[in-house]
């Protein structure tokens, strides 16, 4: 028995070196970008029917669901519905356009997975696959190519940015931006080793993900890396003037001019600007906050509903309150740090510590280590002075963190040869351990009572039916402003279910006799965890009157 345990053992390690052999393969190093590609996307798919789909629990996912929706329907936004205070909600504008307010790369990409596969986290594990194929191939331009294939297996099986973690089972997204930036970082660095129009093309593209993903974290990113490609094209290493503007100039430019008139056109259809995001309006209408520390606080917005007034003075402007002050400015930041190291080192934070030394003294010597460290401290410069500072907003420099990651495991073998090589295999055991747990308490501790989950499943048997309805919501002072209700699809009109917010009586009424052709329900919700009791509205107390919809017009682009 343990002759033939011994000869399984040792057939499995000789066809595994043999399968990196030919991964790594130098002839042909797409195979490994492929192969991580598709394992990335394997293994999400394959959680996510573990864990079961997601329901979007957080305001920032509703929104991007809205994105997906509009987009589906073949639109860059949405008409203002004429009862639209009734659906105001956190992170859409309804003027001058009914919308999602952010940029829109994570709505392309949940209206992809919706097209291609049926369902919008389709997207999302796609969006995984792209990073960790993304992460593999610019690792293959800082490291020696079995290093960059660990580097790209490190991140899918990551248990926090990885296909277990919530950038590849939920609709917030961090995936996108962390693609874009592995294309920038990968494709500046193939660049100055060998200029090549596809290495241009590929980190014009990764700087229009980031544009279109994280802006400000993606130009905090971009800066120091094109001022290196800057100093690269100033320098005496540079190939001739013909052959920069050819493979290097002329690819960005083109990438360029084409990403800025897109956005310029996804403004201008949305605000009516092209210069104006949907953010910029959904700021003036709404925060309480500044987006950056320096800024003084605006003018406080006219709020139509409590509950949003509530999520942005108590949840929001706290932060930006305690940043603002020198001593919170040290404490938050601080806090944000370790919180960041933590996320992105996880157990990979073993090797970061104790090679801490060693990779500082290879960065005097190295000239990319050197640089791949000032990228690092320019960025985290820059999430400094933001206002919010969540894990998915440093998700343009996943690619660098993977790579001090890698980095650091390669000088401690280097050190001790014997205990470097045990930490390559234990240490993505350890994540497989650690990202298998974590998945088994998350279906073991689902809890059914949850705001999301109740309001999945209201929504899943209102559906069901041929009938349509209006579902006016009333929150009790116990009621969270994070367990919001109040999310509507593109088309509100042509939807089965909407919601809508009891206001006064006078507004309640309009929108009843708006939709009068519905059957109309109240939802009263206190403590959000309680068994839900969804109850017919009382009507009566609303004659009918004119067809509101014939008297009050859309307005907006459509």
């Amino acid at each position: 028995m343990r002759q033939k345990l011994s000869f399984v053992f040792k057939s499995g390690e000789v066809f595994v070196r043999r399968f990196i052999k030919r991964l790594t393969d130098g002839s042909n190093p797409t195979r490994a970008v492929v192969f991580v590609g598709l394992l990335a996307f394997v293994g999400s798919a394959a959680i996510g029917f573990l864990r079961g789909i997601p329901q979007p629990e957080n305001h920032d996912e509703f929104s991007y669901l809205l994105a997906a929706d509009t987009f589906a329907h073949g639109r860059l936004t949405n008409p203002t519905h004429p009862m639209w205070v009734h659906f105001e909600t956190m992170h859409v504008i309804h003027q001058p356009s009914y919308m999602s307010k952010f940029v829109p790369a994570q709505g392309i990409v949940l209206m992809l997975g919706r097209l291609l596969g049926g369902h919008p986290i389709v997207g999302v594990w796609l969006s995984m696959a792209a990073m960790c194929a993304a992460i593999c191939w610019m690792l293959q331009a800082w490291l020696p190519p079995r290093w960059a294939l660990l580097g790209g297996l490190l991140a899918i099986i990551h248990p926090n940015i990885g296909i277990g973690s919530y950038w590849a089972q939920s609709y917030w997204g961090g995936a996108v931006a962390a693609a874009g930036g592995a294309l920038l970082l990968g494709g500046v660095r193939y660049l100055i080793r060998r200029p090549r129009r596809g290495y241009s093309i590929a980190a014009g593209i990764g700087l229009t993900i980031l544009a279109n993903s994280r802006p400000y974290e993606g130009l905090m990113l971009s800066l120091p890396v094109g001022l290196g490609l800057l100093i690269w094209l100033l320098g005496k290493q540079r190939p001739g003037l013909g052959v920069v503007m050819r493979r290097v100039i002329l690819p960005f430019v083109f990438i360029g001019i084409i990403t800025v008139g897109a956005m310029g056109y996804y403004n201008y259809r949305i605000t009516g600007s092209a210069t104006r995001l949907p953010y910029l309006v959904h700021k003036q209408e709404y925060m309480m906050a500044s987006l950056f520390i320096w800024q003084t606080l605006p003018p406080k917005p006219a709020f139509r509903h409590k509950i949003i007034e509530d999520f942005h003075a108590r949840f929001e402007l706290p932060t930006y309150v305690e940043k603002h002050s020198f001593w919170g400015f040290i404490k938050v930041n601080f806090l944000t740090l370790i919180r960041h190291f933590v996320l992105v080192g996880n157990i990979f934070a073993i090797p970061l510590i104790v090679s801490a030394a060693a990779i500082l003294q290879w960065s005097r010597k190295n000239y990319w280590g050197r640089f791949a460290l000032f990228v690092y401290g320019f960025f985290i410069l820059g999430i400094m002075i933001e206002t919010y500072a969540l894990p998915h907003y440093w998700a343009p420099i996943t690619a660098l963190s993977c790579f001090f990651i890698v980095q650091g495991i390669r000088l401690w073998r280097a050190r001790d040869r014997r205990l470097g090589q045990l930490m390559v295999f234990a240490l993505p055991i350890l994540a497989i351990v650690v990202s298998a747990l974590s998945t088994y308490f998350f279906v073991s501790s689902r809890n059914d009572f949850a705001p999301a989950q109740q309001r999945a499943r209201l929504l899943a048997r209102m559906k069901m039916g041929q009938e349509r309805h209006l579902i006016l919501v009333k929150y009790g002072p116990s009621h969270s402003y994070h367990a919001e209700w109040v999310h509507n699809e593109a088309d509100i009109d042509g939807s089965k279910v909407v919601w809508a917010r009891v206001m006064d009586p006078k507004e309640d009424c309009k929108v009843v006799r708006y939709f009068r052709e519905r059957k109309m329900w109240l939802l009263e919700i206190d403590d959000d965890e309680e068994p839900i009791q969804l109850k017919p509205f009382a009507t009566q107390s609303c004659p009918q009157a004119e067809d509101t919809r014939a008297i009050s017009q859309p307005v907006g682009s459509q």
